[in-house]
């Protein structure tokens, strides 16, 4: 027992302060970007006149940026607060910790390169329809205005861009900091008190229930995909199929409990349903076409 709570102890720390530094670089990067680049040229970057152009570079602008599902809502807060429309935004977020090169690489190198592409594809077109649909639901209403920008450190000096970035981290930092720890400690708990046992002998084979249960199962679970591929050819020999590992790593690595339980910060409880939803659609469907076609 005490062993695991001293794992436990050490997972918490482990995954707050890794989350806690790239708060701070992502948002301090963010702003850095909002003083140099204009937000009329951020706008009109993802603004064209063909809206499937708009979702297209939005879904693109996700897979190019390498961070997870916590330390991207920096830069979707500062998208929205730099009046990019609503939609395209969404692509970016579903996109951001699902399709990053280094998830693709992982893909390709430890599944194979069928898997890889077939992921590619249908994340991309899941990532541009789930920007589209959460438009038309009219979900950005939903948003609180959360804003990057605020008092800090150094919000009394006037100084150069880097302190400016640094008084703009902490201001976005400080008020995320008790929806940061309440998520991290709720994921920590889960992961190292749900046993590998248990997703094994309910989440096994390649039927839809496995498929289903896989992602619900991973939504809570915070699963980082450089952890959990590296073991999914074990998951597979157990009797895994390649999609029931890919939906486990999709709703973990796509709606973390951290990630949720920051949203709720930035957004009203129809979005936050919304897009959990969104993610164990993604995460079912993606593992079902896998199944299906390899």
């Amino acid at each position: 027992m005490i062993d695991s709570i001293m794992e436990f102890i050490k997972t918490f720390f482990s995954l707050f302060f890794e989350l806690l530094i790239l708060f701070i670089v992502v948002s301090f990067i963010v702003s850095l970007i909002q003083q140099v680049v204009s937000e009329e040229r951020i706008q009109r970057l993802l603004s064209k006149p063909n809206q499937i152009v708009n979702y297209t570079m939005g879904m693109l602008f996700g897979a190019m940026t390498p961070f997870c599902s916590c330390s991207n809502i920096p830069i979707l807060a500062g998208l929205l607060n730099s009046k990019v429309p609503f939609g395209p935004s969404i692509s970016f977020l579903v996109a951001s910790p699902l399709m990053n090169p280094l998830m693709i690489f992982l893909l390709w190198t430890l599944l194979g390169w069928q898997v890889a592409v077939v992921y590619l594809i249908v994340l991309a077109i899941f990532s541009i329809l789930t920007g589209l649909i959460f438009s038309k639901m009219n979900l950005a209403d939903s948003y609180k205005g959360v804003t990057v920008k605020g008092e800090g450190f150094f919000a009394n000096q006037t100084g150069s861009r880097v302190k400016q970035a640094l008084n703009d981290a902490w201001a976005f930092l400080y008020p995320m900091l008790p929806y940061l720890l309440i998520g991290v400690l709720i994921g920590a708990i889960i992961h190292d008190f749900v046993p590998e046992a248990f997703i094994t002998k309910y989440a096994s084979g390649d039927s839809v229930i496995s498929v289903f249960i896989a992602s619900v199962i991973g939504i809570p679970m915070y699963i980082r995909p450089e952890t959990m591929l590296p073991i999914s050819e074990a998951l597979v020999s157990k009797g895994m199929s390649l999609g029931t590992v890919i939906a486990l790593i999709i709703g973990g690595a796509g709606a973390s409990i951290p990630e949720v339980v920051l949203l709720s910060k930035l957004f009203k409880k129809k979005f936050v349903i919304s897009f959990v939803i969104a993610i164990l659609i993604v995460a079912i469907a993606t593992g079902l076409i896998i199944n299906a076609v390899i």
